[in-house]
């Protein structure tokens, strides 16, 4: 499945800030580097101003805490490490958000969002070694060999049952993921009430993430923009923030 928006020609440390155009922004703000807990609240562009669309909600982050990902933020000057895959790491910075996957017929989001009912023949590829790394591959029959099975989406893990796209290090028009600086990252559902990290993605509450999922515009270009506290207050007027 594609992203929403038009991929800008990027690399892991350039492009563009807040995407022109974008009006509505999901903002994860961790207390520091280690942390596996995350506050989120969504924003709405009003004219030039940044406006809250309802509360903060927590969530949670890799269990090493966070790592420079590679999205659409502008390279900066830092001493934090760079997102590896299985490193356990959340990737931090600026990152646009692709369509819901999930094992439901249907839910509920904007007409625009894209939505795939995940089947035994989708996988989501995280072999560094493959072609179709950090992608979406749908196979024309069930899955056979061990590599198909361990890359299937669909593992009857309520966990995963819903999930958003976070476009970490993904195809660039038309190019190819890096190998190695991580993979299959998305929104989910977090485990065991919040009481667990993850290996990269950002979990909340099975309600909170059907919350999300409805409430985001695909014509408003939404991005996620994920940060220790220190780097949001650092980055938040050169990055155009909210």
């Amino acid at each position: 499945m594609r992203v929403l928006c038009v991929i800008l020609m990027t690399s892991l440390w350039a492009g563009a800030q807040i995407p022109a155009g974008c009006d509505q922004v999901v903002v994860g703000l961790a207390k520091d580097w280690n942390s596996s807990h995350v506050s989120l609240r969504v924003y709405e562009r009003r004219g030039k101003a940044w406006i809250p669309a309802g509360k903060s909600w927590a969530g949670r982050l890799g269990r090493r805490g966070l790592a420079w990902g590679q999205g659409i933020h502008n390279q900066i000057k830092s001493s934090a490490p760079v997102k590896k895959e299985g490193d356990q790491k959340a990737p931090a910075g600026i990152f646009l958000i692709g369509g819901a996957y999930g094992y439901a017929a249907s839910i509920a989001r904007h007409p625009k969002l894209p939505y795939r009912r995940i089947s035994e023949c989708d996988l989501w590829v995280e072999d560094m070694s493959s072609n179709h790394y950090n992608r979406h591959l749908v196979l024309k029959n069930p899955p056979q060999t061990t590599w198909e099975k361990k890359a299937q989406m669909r593992q009857n893990d309520y966990a995963h049952s819903l999930k958003l796209y976070i476009a970490h290090n993904d195809a660039i028009l038309g190019g190819k993921p890096i190998p190695g600086l991580g993979s299959a990252i998305f929104f989910h559902i977090w485990r065991d009430g919040g009481n667990r990290p993850t290996a990269g993605c950002t979990t909340m509450s099975d309600p909170m993430l059907k919350a999300l999922i409805a409430h985001l515009d695909p014509e408003k270009k939404p991005v996620y923009v994920l940060l220790p506290d220190s780097e949001y207050r650092r980055l938040k007027s050169s990055w155009n923030l909210p």
